[in-house]
């Protein structure tokens, strides 16, 4: 039987901000999102782009496995376009004793399956980005309802899969208080999350919207501070603890 191939729109190696130590980091092709301050729109298209194997892609890791120690993480776009792919890629990563990251919004999870908990079986550790806790906001910001998002968050608190949450703040988007406390009140309710990653917005890709001939939705608003980031991260963390008693 020929080897599953994936749709890959790049590979990154030596990445710090994708999960526990160097990673080399895989960016899948395909999302149905379409988030306001999506810094990849390239990565939209479903179905294009280079097609790899697992096997191809774990042989460029090994390649320079000794530089990326921290194992490989699979981000996109969207990963879950292609579970079928990322589960090969990583139960054969895991024959390798490789550890595994799976940086995804959770916006394709229906409910517990066969497909999902396989996955899961082979994923270490999972990056869930909460791109904003109020639905009829989330809606605006990323033309999705958050409801699956919110449900895989708390399915892989039930199994006990181990979760970073990722939260990217954009001013006058989702950076008022109340958004940022109810956001650490769901997450207060989790067992399983082990770090919180607050993002600060930044309008860094205009180029590449430019280039690509897309209007940036965002255009005119100031990208958020460190000082900011702090804060709004301070926010969630109180109202953890507040939540957790």
């Amino acid at each position: 039987m020929d080897e599953i191939k994936g749709y890959i729109h790049s590979i990154e190696t030596c990445g710090t901000v994708d999960g526990p130590g160097i990673r080399f980091v895989v960016f899948m092709q395909g999302c149905p999102m379409r988030c306001l301050y999506c810094h990849n729109p390239d990565t939209w298209e479903i179905g294009v782009n280079n097609q790899f194997t697992p096997s191809q892609i774990l042989s460029k890791y090994e390649s320079v496995k000794e530089f990326c120690k921290g194992g490989i993480t699979v981000t996109g776009g969207e990963p879950l376009v292609q579970i079928e792919f990322v589960t090969e890629l990583f139960k054969q990563a895991k024959s390798k004793e490789i550890h595994t990251a799976l940086d995804t919004s959770g916006i394709l999870f229906g409910g517990k399956s066969e497909k999902f908990d396989e996955l899961l079986e082979y994923t270490d550790l999972v990056l869930l980005d909460i791109k904003q806790i109020d639905e009829d906001e989330h809606k605006k910001l990323t033309g999705h309802s958050n409801k699956n998002i919110l449900n895989f968050a708390q399915y892989l608190s039930q199994v006990g899969k181990p979760m970073w949450v990722r939260h990217v703040v954009v001013p006058g988007v989702n950076d008022k208080e109340e958004y940022l406390a109810k956001l650490g009140e769901f997450i207060g309710k989790l067992r399983n999350v082990k770090a919180l990653d607050v993002l600060p917005y930044h309008d860094m890709a205009i180029p590449k919207y430019e280039s690509l001939g897309i209007e940036y939705p965002l255009k005119g608003v100031p990208s958020l501070s460190k000082e900011q980031a702090i804060e709004a991260r301070n926010i969630i963390l109180e109202s953890i603890k507040k939540t957790r008693g």
